[in-house]
């Protein structure tokens, strides 16, 4: 008989505030705000590995979490595991009264979640949504939130999202993404299909942007991308084709964006006289800026007049304005810009540079002040020409006086910059429009900043800033007084540290009781809730006599009683931390190199009088064992003295090794005790831990085992190395069992599952594997994690494991009630691999478009390409569209064969009369009829996945779906998903249905039909709305008068149209 196991899956992750000091793919959207302008519902999301972080910024705590739960391949396990990719990118709009949040994935899918103010409400209310399990029990609400399933639209070939953005303008919201692989796809999220793809691009996207209504651009419906080939395009997406390519920035595009300026503060709203300006950063660390305009061909199809001044040139939509300049007395660098933006009111702009601590803000000038300052700047620059021409020409490097103008030479270094770049120096310029105010000082490096959608009550603003830390901080920007050229000056608002660790995660260990948890960073460490995941405490990691010098944390476990936990540094302390009181109690100099490993031994249930007892293993070749005691108030030594009743730890024994030891553990027998010591040399020593005595030397790794762990019974030990195997010992004579290979890179923990011979492993690769060393087979690998894995923790019941990474998140696996059949875990592995090679093999995927186009450009320099699309459609196939095509195939041959029976029962019951038998309805088309089974079908495949199953079915197939499709329309049944398949297949099929006599008849039905249905929808649509219309007037009407009691009810949907059955209904239910 097969074994059985039951099944680990991820269910939750925390410790990570945000990803976008983690990401190897470089994104310029991970942090976004929900659509709100007012401060109390102001709720920033940010990207936290596979899920979205929500943050109160008046509480400065996390309340929200949006995560995708997905079943995994073949159809096994709970369907709520947490998705084990990542999210790179994300983009927030508002559709009437909910919220769509878009993410970006590394496997270039992108999923819009839904969010409604119930949802959110009931978030911060109750913080349930902090916490997910697939095994504790869950409120209804919780339930329902988390199963709901986001739209999922793909279309980017397996190459990574690096941003989107939504097009809020016009009654229908359009999302815009852009990928590595350097295509932009424009999705119709209403529709849940893609519209088409732009090509032109041949390296990532780093930004993209859709050009706002202005009254002067008109009906222009645009788009603005950027990239790291070095070139700005201006998309037509009307025309799909490129109408303009900058290509003027001499290296990588990194950041890009558009935005309308209003023409003074009282008009934000007003589209009659906004500026609309093209931002781009470069990695020269140069800002540059662009105005946004008609081109002379727009202008041409308006009728519009063309100036004398206009030249070929101006045929362009964006006119170059100069370069972006930072006052000689605020400290820059040429590092490359990292990220820019504008605020929302278009007030104010900011950007940062890479590897920088600190963001410049610019204000941006009314139109009116705008004017003015280009009429002084060249006001100056005559008024110093014609100083110039009578006076000598002085030197150029004559320092400037303490008398002379400062912003004489400000002005002449911005001609010097301008005047190759910008031909007429009349036009307002840059630095007419942009003034700088101040500069944010963050405490770490910033990787990204938002600025949030409200301003303050003064007219100040606040940036959130994502530090490299995985931190944020809130910055507030106002006056300092309330005059009108008053300074501006920036303050730190608020902090928000306590949820994530700075750098990677090195040790995790769990209490007693399985409920709290330990985790360890370098100079800090955290007490977690395992349940709610909530951080109960954050630990400096001091000395007791120095508080300001930090130690960094290797290895942490801890005391029985679970109020203190012990951890082991890199500068060879002990720290004994009360958690508690968040202080540290007791600091040992205990070994003069790094501890590597600590472990402690729990006294035994039928001895009472055995001490608690540690046993620490350092690079100093020194392994040594301590004892528990408290401390007195009579020490001679202050450091002990200075928390009595505290505990403290007395060296008793020390045991040395010929080389670094790498890794120590107890035995778990209360018989046998046993010490297990790992040396750098690759060896595995056993001794006796009541005499120290050498029992075992276990040989067989190549390089040193980094990780051991021995199961309860103390029959086996299992090792896991830097060589990448797992040896399997047993401790009765020190043979090896068998050694495993699975890992692809250095093995770094392994533990036990209690009770079991199953164990987990972790790795640099950054996966798990579950292994039987009974049966010594793997049981699963799981995934998730993206970057290598550390530590590992499993509870006493083995109920869950922990894991942590250098990704600065820990990873929770419960233990299901799903079964694993060893057989199923191979197939799913392999149906895996075959997908991925059925996708990277793609013929039809933007890569191998690219890479084909690059390979004949490079073999046909000298051909002219201007005739080559710039687009084409955005579909994708994938095996999911494949199998939908085949289930639409399968309904229309079962379709046909019932019509057949169905035809020869009804001749074969002529002339029968009475006796005639009833036909029994088709098991297989569920009991409906034909044409009602193929509608069934069709509404079964996803929306985003329709055109491309459809491309799958052949001439014949098609033939016959158009003849169901006719009877379909003629019922009135399934209209506008009839219509949609009719049109694509119409124009899918164009070639073959001209040349085919026999398709003309149906094709004129089907226009005839097509053209009453669809009228007749556009009929019931439009008076829905306006009923929609006058009963929302009715109840606002109804909102605002006072109540007066009236004994006879009068039928309000009388006059509506509606009758009176509904009235009389709704005064039975009162």
């Amino acid at each position: 008989m097969q074994h059985t196991y039951l099944r680990y899956e991820c269910a939750d992750a925390f410790s990570l505030t945000t990803s976008a000091a983690t990401t190897s793919t470089s994104t310029t959207s991970p942090l976004a705000f929900l659509s709100s302008t007012a401060k109390s519902q102001s709720t920033l999301l940010t990207t936290s590995g596979s899920q979205i972080l929500g943050f109160n910024l008046r509480t400065n705590e996390p309340f929200l979490k949006i995560a995708h739960r997905e079943l995994l391949s073949g159809g096994l396990g709970t369907g709520k595991a947490l998705n084990s990719n990542e999210v790179l990118c994300i983009a927030t709009t508002k559709m009437n009264s909910e919220h769509k949040v878009a993410s970006g994935w590394k496997d270039g899918s992108i999923r819009i979640f839904d969010l409604t103010k119930e949802d959110i409400k009931g978030a911060k209310d109750n913080n349930i949504e902090l916490a997910h399990s697939l095994i504790f029990p869950q409120s209804q609400d919780h339930d329902e939130y988390v199963s709901r399933e986001p739209l999922l639209l793909k279309g980017h070939a397996g190459s990574p999202i690096t941003c989107m953005t939504f097009n809020d303008e016009g009654t229908t919201t359009t999302l815009a993404s852009g990928s590595s692989d350097g295509t932009i796809i424009l999705w119709d999220i209403l529709n849940e299909t893609g519209l088409f793809r732009l090509i032109g691009h041949s390296a990532p996207i780093s930004d993209i942007s859709f050009v706002p209504k202005t009254e002067e651009l008109g009906s222009f419906n645009g788009l603005i991308s950027s990239s790291y080939d070095g070139l700005v395009k201006v998309w037509d997406l009307d025309a799909q084709c490129c109408v303009q390519t900058i290509a003027n920035h001499g290296g990588q595009v990194l950041c890009s964006t558009v935005l309308a300026l209003p023409s003074s503060e009282d008009s934000e709203n007003s589209t009659d006289s906004k500026r609309c300006r093209l931002v781009t950063g470069c990695v020269d660390g140069k800002v540059r800026m662009y105005s946004i305009h008609k081109s002379n061909r727009m202008k041409m199809e308006g009728d519009m007049d063309i100036t004398e001044t206009d030249n070929g040139e101006a045929d362009d939509m964006c006119s170059f304005m100069g370069l972006l300049q930072t006052p000689q007395n605020v400290a820059t660098s040429n590092e490359k810009i990292a990220a820019l933006q504008f605020h929302p009111s278009g007030n104010y702009f900011g950007y940062i540079r890479n590897n920088a601590k600190s963001i410049d803000v610019y204000a941006v000038r009314s139109e009116a002040d705008t004017v003015q300052k280009k009429k002084r700047r060249l006001r100056r620059k005559r008024e110093k020409e014609n100083k110039s021409s009578k006076e000598p020409e002085v030197k150029k490097g004559k320092k400037r006086g303490i008398l002379d103008d400062e912003e004489d030479e400000e002005i002449e270094s911005e001609e010097n910059i301008n005047q190759e770049t910008i031909k007429d120096l009349e036009q307002i310029q840059a630095t007419d429009e942009y003034e700088y105010i101040a500069t944010v000082r963050a405490s770490h490096k910033i990787k990204a900043f938002k600025f949030t959608p409200y301003l303050e009550k003064k007219g100040g603003i606040r940036i959130v800033c994502a530090l490299g830390t995985n931190a944020l901080e809130v910055h507030s920007i106002a006056k300092e007084g309330e005059e009108k050229d008053a300074q501006f000056k920036s303050s730190v608002v608020s902090s928000i540290d306590m949820y994530g660790h700075p750098t990677g995660i090195r040790s995790i260990a769990t209490s007693s009781d399985d409920v709290l948890a330990c985790t360890v960073s370098k100079n800090i460490a955290k007490v977690w809730n395992v349940k709610s995941r909530s951080c109960l405490r954050s630990l400096p990691l001091t000395s007791v006599s120095s508080k300001k010098q930090g130690s960094y944390g290797l290895c942490s476990v801890f005391l029985p009683g679970d109020t203190h936990v012990v951890i082991g540094t890199r500068e060879g302390y002990l720290l004994i931390v009360d958690i508690a009181s968040g202080d540290v109690v007791f600091t040992e100099k205990a070994h003069d190199k790094e501890i590597w490993s600590i472990d402690v031994k729990k006294p035994s249930s039928f001895n009472e009088d055995e001490s608690i007892a540690i046993v620490t293993g350092s690079a100093d070749k020194m392994v040594k064992f301590w004892e528990v005691e408290s401390q007195g108030d009579d020490s001679d030594d202050e450091e002990e003295s200075s928390h009595p009743g505290q505990p403290m730890l007395v060296h008793t024994r020390t045991l040395e090794s010929n080389d670094d030891v790498v890794a120590v553990r107890y035995s778990y027998s209360h018989e046998k005790r046993m010490v297990f010591v790992s040396t750098l040399d690759c060896q595995i020593k056993v001794f006796f831990d009541d005499s120290l005595k050498f029992f075992l030397s276990l040989y067989g790794h190549t390089l040193p085992a980094l990780a051991l762990d021995a199961s309860d019974d103390d029959a086996i030990l299992a090792s896991g190395g830097a060589d990448k195997s797992i040896k399997i010992w047993g401790l009765d004579f020190g043979d090896t069992h068998r050694t495993l290979y699975g890992h692809t890179d250095s093995i770094t923990d392994l533990k036990f599952v209690k009770k079991t011979h199953n164990f987990f492993t972790s790795s640099k690769d950054g996966s798990i594997r579950y292994w039987d060393g009974d049966r010594f087979e793997q049981i699963l690998l799981l995934n998730g994690h993206m970057s290598e894995i550390n530590c590992l923790a499993i509870s006493k019941t083995g109920a869950y494991l922990l894991s942590g990474s250098m990704d600065r998140q820990v990873r929770v696996w419960e233990r299901t009630r799903d079964m694993v059949f060893l057989e199923e875990e191979k197939e799913r592995e392999l149906e895996e691999m075959f997908d991925k090679v059925d996708n990277n093999g793609d013929e039809d995927g933007t890569a191998k478009i690219m890479r084909r186009r690059r390979q004949e450009e490079a073999q046909e320099e000298d051909e002219d390409d201007e005739n080559e699309p710039q687009s084409e459609a955005a579909v994708k196939r994938s095996v999911l569209s494949v199998a939908a095509g085949d289930r639409i195939m399968e309904a229309l041959e079962r379709a046909d064969q019932e019509m057949k029976d169905a035809t020869s029962f009804r001749k074969s019951q002529e002339g029968k009369g009475a006796n005639a038998k009833k036909r029994m309805p088709n098991p297989l088309l569920l009991g409906m009829e034909p044409p009602q089974y193929v509608l069934w079908v069709l509404r079964s495949v996803k929306s985003a996945e329709l055109e491309q199953s459809l491309l799958v079915l052949p001439l014949n197939h098609m033939e016959r779906l158009i003849y169901y499709l006719i009877l379909l329309l003629r019922n009135g049944q399934g209209v506008e998903l009839c219509s949609r398949t009719a049109v694509f297949l119409v124009k899918t099929h164009q070639s073959q249905l001209v040349g085919h006599e026999r398709m003309s008849i149906p094709l004129r039905e089907l226009r005839r039909l097509l053209k009453i249905r669809l009228a007749e929808a556009r009929d019931t649509i439009g008076y829905n709305l306006a009923a929609i219309r006058i009963i929302a007037k009715v109840a606002e009407e109804n909102k605002n008068r006072y109540h007066v009691p009236d004994d006879a009810p009068k039928d309000v949907f009388k006059g509506l149209g509606l009758g009176s059955q509904l009235s009389e209904e709704l005064q039975r239910n009162k």
